[in-house]
């Protein structure tokens, strides 16, 4: 049964308890500025970070893994080589797997290589607008389009979050205006969607449920800190701590 927007709420802190009971594992291909954080988002959560990119042992880490996260945001060669080997076991092994194409409206050779892995069918791709239009050379009113053809579910995050699975669509409006002031914030978010792959088999409801419980974090984060600093710490601190009332209570879905 296909859950409605109106239900998300619920069914996000339901989610959110399944980490915390499951301790998936999540392994991340990502950033090299954001591997630390994105470890300490996941742990928070209740899941269980690996970050290897080793050409001896990706195989392995990620056949063991319940999901997977490729993010562009550092391209180098080892990286590239990396989460061609990891796509390839999760695929086999029919394990989620979350694309982040970090800065591809920013290099055309990250667009080109974003897009050989696209045509790996990426259980979820979370961007923002203007990775989406180096992606499809498209603006956002193409997403449903986009998400179809494509047969993913597509996260496109900003001010107002929306995901699209090609036939359902939800706009999630939580946050807080620092999360952009917090290096990598976004990749840390993207780890998280990859948490809620592992313990939701609908991609569309693990995405959104993502997104809410990341945004609810967020806007508690920002009534407590001070700054940039504090509120990367104030964010984990929220993720560890928040519970079913607070995101069915707070979160704003429609």
């Amino acid at each position: 049964m296909q859950a409605l927007p109106s239900e998300l709420p619920k069914i996000a802190a339901d989610i959110l308890n399944r980490i915390r009971n499951k301790r998936p594992r999540v392994h991340c291909i990502t950033n090299a500025v954001a591997q630390t954080f994105s470890a300490n988002v996941l742990l928070a959560a209740g899941a269980i970070p690996s970050m290897t990119i080793a050409p001896k042992e990706i195989a392995g880490f990620v056949a063991r893994a319940d999901a997977l996260l490729v993010n562009l945001g550092t391209f180098d060669t080892e990286r590239q080589k990396a989460a061609v080997k990891a796509i390839a076991v999760a695929r086999k092994n029919k394990t989620p797997w979350v694309l982040d194409p970090v800065f591809i409206d920013r290099s055309k050779p990250r667009a080109t290589f974003a897009k050989t892995l696209v045509a790996k069918r990426p259980t979820v791709v979370r961007l923002n607008a203007a990775e989406f239009s180096a992606l499809t050379g498209a603006d956002a009113k193409a997403l449903a389009r986009y998400a179809k053809s494509r047969r993913t579910v597509v996260g496109l995050t900003g001010e107002t979050d929306f995901v699209h699975d090609g036939k359902r669509l939800v706009t999630i409006a939580n946050g807080d205006p620092m999360m952009a002031r917090v290096t990598a914030m976004g990749c840390a978010g993207a780890a998280f969607v990859g948490a809620c792959l592992a313990v939701e088999p609908d991609a569309w409801t693990a995405t959104a449920a993502a997104l809410t419980v990341f945004g609810v974090a967020g806007e508690m984060a920002g009534a407590r800190s001070r700054g940039p600093g504090s509120f990367a710490m104030e964010i984990v601190d929220a993720l560890y701590n928040l519970d079913p009332t607070a995101i069915v209570e707070k979160a704003k879905v429609s």
